[in-house]
């Protein structure tokens, strides 16, 4: 096979032009599986077979819920060979919203990993009339019969029957329906085309500088089109892909598997960067003082900047140590889903590990926008460039400055629609342009730089527009703050809700101020650590014009989760939630 026009033509591609022994890899019980590009073929054919065996039909849909693991994309191939359409759903969220989507979409059936989401489908099936069968991918899982007995039912099905369906299947059909993680309300499904998501691993092969004996490490959820568009271009370059057993165990898996490309969120580009922050605070004297001047070193770095004696001696002393615990390996990280920190950007970058943030949306399959590994085609502090066939444009918008405005984007790419909201759509995409609610801004010419969301836009009581994204993320560079929420709508002035860096903070609290209680109630409610943050925020403060500034903030003893209601599953703050959950800490700023 010389070309791939559908998205399951893509296991047969790489079987036929770079075959794998290890095209996907997992943990069984403490011990890697392999997989080849011969079994992935394998196994999307019989669970093409075990589907029509099944009774199911070209454009039912079926749900996957599980943590990444090869079962995922055997499932995702075997149903998109079928006909049938994949509606992966997120593990973290409620019941309510499972019930939502399962209805709305007509879940026949769905597969879920574990007890826990077994459980939390029993609990719904008797409301979703049209959900007739749940397995499960773990084995002894009370109330779901194993994914083997499915698997099973291939016995009785017909290849041939497979086959007339899939020679039917059009680039321009719906391949699967993906729910977005909804900041302000129920999700909606977002449908997508095989050549919408073909279209981004064509291009994505172009701009990104993988090759078929690479490895990498998988640890975003399948479920988000981020990961899942990532995968594909993995199996269509070639490259071999490993699925971390869980979030805890990333920096185990990385020294195992020694990955050359893996894509993250910022957020737990964060977390590394904490972790590293956190040894060289540990650190004594002569020690201590190269570490943080390496780390001074790398906060400025400039794309393409050559190596000098000082940056060679850092690499050697400091940076070397900071690639071996990815691995040793790594070329390069892609980050998206949410804004990322240029500090960090600059400060692994100058480490010798590029990393490279780029934009999208769900509705854009995803990606709008990437910094390239190519020269002249990355700046910091930007989502990067146009990929191949994708066009933007920025179109004027009330309350942002001239040259700022909404991202339209056009190509491809732009979804189908959204499933069963034909007027949503027809907001959504007009004369063929994506209206994607972020707002943003052109940098010498060609780089996008992505300032605020439409919606989180706010007005203060004297009329003036704050944009908040921009200074929550110029404050999370202080190391004492982890998360941030900025306010003051209709207010006299600009205020904050925090989550302090615990971490950071107990190590301080500890070892320079004595303080004894260092839990996080002890710590935001001890007067110097609300000094401590006071004094960052004041120089973070003058970055920023007065009305724009923090006047005043509340600490926060409480990390807000997906758990909690706070977070959407890519991580991003539910204003809503979080201000609804905080109104006696808001108005007590306020009134005060």
């Amino acid at each position: 096979m010389t070309e791939f026009k559908r998205l399951f033509d893509l296991f047969d591609y790489q079987n036929l032009s770079q075959p794998r022994e290890d095209a996907l890899n997992f943990k069984y019980g403490g011990i890697w599986k392999n997989y080849s590009s011969q079994d992935c073929v394998d196994f999307r054919d019989k669970v093409s077979r075990a589907l029509l065996a099944s009774g199911l039909k070209p454009d039912d849909k079926v749900a996957l819920i599980s943590p990444n693991r090869p079962e995922w994309n055997f499932m995702d191939y075997g149903m998109l060979q079928a006909g049938i359409i994949n509606v992966p759903i997120y593990p973290t969220i409620s019941e309510r919203e499972y019930e939502h989507i399962f209805n709305e979409a007509e879940i026949k059936m769905a597969f879920v990993a574990d007890q826990g989401l077994c459980d939390k489908i029993l609990a719904i099936k008797d409301r979703c009339p049209n959900l007739q069968e749940v397995f499960a991918f773990e084995e002894n899982v009370n109330g779901c019969e194993h994914w083997s007995v499915f698997l099973a039912r291939e016995a009785s099905g017909s290849q041939e029957d497979v086959k007339t369906i899939a020679d039917k299947i059009e680039p321009k059909d719906l391949a699967t329906i993906i729910y977005t993680s909804g900041t302000t309300g129920l999700p909606k499904g977002v449908m997508l085309s095989h050549n919408n998501i073909i279209s981004q691993v064509k291009a994505v092969m172009e701009v990104l500088p993988l090759h078929k004996e690479f490895r990498s490490l998988s640890f975003l959820p399948l479920c988000h089109i981020f990961e899942r568009t990532v995968t594909y271009t993995y199996v269509g370059v070639g490259v071999g892909i490993y699925y971390a057993e869980s979030m805890e165990t990333i920096a185990d898996n990385l020294k195992e598997v020694k990955p050359h490309f893996f894509s993250s969120v910022p957020r737990l580009l964060e977390k590394v960067y904490d972790k590293i922050m956190g040894k060289g605070m540990d650190l004594t004297g002569l020690k201590k003082r190269l570490f943080f001047w390496a780390v001074d070193l790398a906060q400025n770095y400039e794309e393409g900047q050559k190596p000098t004696l000082k940056t060679k001696i850092a690499d050697k002393l400091i940076y070397s140590k900071w690639r071996e615990a990815l691995g040793g390996n790594v070329l390069g990280i892609v980050t998206g889903a949410s804004a990322c920190q240029e500090r960090l950007a600059r400060v692994f970058s100058a480490a010798g590990i590029p990393i490279r943030e780029g934009y999208g949306q769900t509705e854009s399959s995803p990606v709008i926008t990437v910094n390239r590994f190519d020269e002249g085609m990355f700046k910091f502090g930007t989502v990067g460039v146009t990929i191949p066939g994708v066009e933007f444009k920025i179109t004027p918008t009330e309350g942002h400055p001239e040259g700022t405005g909404e991202i339209l984007a056009k190509g491809p790419n732009i979804m189908l629609g959204y499933y069963k909201k034909p007027e949503e759509t027809a907001k959504t995409i007009v004369d063929g342009w994506l209206h994607t609610g972020d707002v943003g801004t052109i940098i010498d010419g060609k780089f996008l730089k992505i300032t605020d969301r439409i919606k989180d836009l706010f007005k203060t009581s004297g009329g003036k527009y704050v944009a908040p994204q921009v200074v929550e993320e110029k404050m999370k560079e202080s190391r004492f703050i982890e998360q941030i929420m900025v306010i003051g709508e209709n207010e006299k002035f600009v205020s904050a809700l925090i989550v302090p860096a615990f971490a950071a903070l107990q190590d301080w609290a500890e070892n320079e101020e004595g303080i004894s209680d260092t839990s996080p109630q002890g710590l935001v409610s001890h007067p110097a650590v609300d000094a401590l943050v006071q004094a960052d925020i004041k120089e973070l403060n003058t970055y920023f014009s007065k009305i724009e500034q923090i006047k005043a903030f509340r600490l926060l003893a409480e990390e807000w989760t997906e758990e909690s209601g706070c977070l959407t599953p890519t991580k991003k703050v539910k204003r809503k939630a979080v201000m609804e959950q905080s109104a006696d800490l808001i108005a007590s700023i306020y009134s005060s």
